[in-house]
């Protein structure tokens, strides 16, 4: 592949900007396992504020703040119920079930992303002994880059309520979610228990991710954190960049949502293209394996990366992702074509 000039394949690939390693660089730290770093304490402190929670944690990824919240909800043996193609079921390398001996219960998902009720209430299972027992429910949002309503996301609530489970949101790009859908972040975290944010998405901090949530359940996921190894020590240098995060980058988003549909519109002129409109910055688009693998190789030789594999591609769009950068992509599809 050549020198990537174009980078689409996801907005973890972002770069740290001047002012936010100006931010790092001048970061109040002390020893975060020991409850002293102040940097890392103010960002727990003000995610858990705007999320109208009780405590937060900072971790270093979302894979282990989504195994924190699981292995908090649930005991050895017991059971959360999440999509077939969620996260921390599919791409979390099944660490709920090798490091927190929780069982996954996958159901399938909706063409809009979400899970159905009825699906969910079948799968909730209590009081036999010859069944796990679930514990919590888990749902993703943005799923894909699709937003799922806020409406759909209390009637899940209510549903867990009913049969005293937990709730759970893999809110990665919850931001993102908050942005297209114009809801406060407070809004759209209230039907849930906890909460995973990753700073290292959309928001452009290189590193770390905020667990936010009730306080006992908080408490119990800093215990595992360090059983983890995820306790670090001066770990306000990576706070404080997510901290120059929430001030500068939540709002740029609708940014890189209005890069996303320019770019859909333009791929979408190709009939070979099966292009889904984007809700957020995530692109879908689907083809002829042959026909998406030779569009891949063609834009890898010319400097634009994307993901991919038997035909579909994702395109993520970002804060280093400008108009100048989409146009470029969508002129070497035309060229492609012609």
């Amino acid at each position: 592949m050549n020198a990537i000039r174009h980078d689409f394949r996801s907005d973890t690939v972002t770069r740290p900007s001047a002012g936010m390693r100006a931010a790092m660089a001048a970061a109040e730290v002390g020893d975060d396992v020991f409850g002293d770093d102040p940097s890392v304490n103010r960002l727990e402190q003000r995610m858990a504020g705007m999320l109208g929670k009780d405590a937060a944690l900072f971790v270093p990824t979302g894979t282990q703040s989504n195994l924190l919240a699981l292995m908090s909800h649930c005991g050895r043996g017991d059971e959360f119920i999440a999509g077939q193609n969620a996260h921390c079921y599919k791409y979390e390398a099944g660490g709920a079930a090798v490091l927190g001996s929780i069982q996954p219960q996958p159901i399938a998902h909706q063409p809009d992303g979400t899970l159905a009720l009825a699906d969910i209430r079948a799968a909730i299972k209590s009081g036999d002994s010859h069944f796990a027992t679930t514990r919590v429910i888990a749902l993703e949002n943005t799923f894909g880059g699709k937003v799922l309503p806020l409406d759909y996301m209390s009637a899940v609530s209510g549903l867990a309520a009913e049969h005293k489970l937990g709730m759970h949101l893999d809110g990665a790009r919850a931001f993102n979610a908050c942005v297209a859908g114009g809801w406060s972040i407070a809004q759209f975290a209230a039907p849930f228990d906890t909460v995973s944010i990753c700073l290292s998405k959309g928001l452009g901090a290189p590193v770390g991710s905020v667990l936010v949530g009730r306080q006992d359940l908080i408490d119990t996921a800093r215990r595992n954190r360090k059983m983890l190894g995820g306790g670090m020590r001066q770990s306000g240098i990576l706070a404080a960049a997510g901290l120059h995060a929430l001030d500068h980058n939540i709002e740029r988003l609708a940014e890189d949502h209005r890069r996303a549909r320019v770019l859909a519109d333009g791929l979408s002129r190709h009939e070979a293209l099966k292009v889904v409109i984007p809700d957020t910055n995530i692109i879908w688009v689907d083809a002829r394996p042959d026909v998406g693998e030779a569009l891949g190789a063609h834009l890898a030789e010319n400097g634009v990366a994307i993901t991919g594999r038997y035909g579909q591609q994702r395109w993520v769009t970002h804060l280093n992702i400008g108009d100048d950068d989409v146009a470029q992509a969508i002129e070497l599809v035309d060229r492609f074509f012609a």
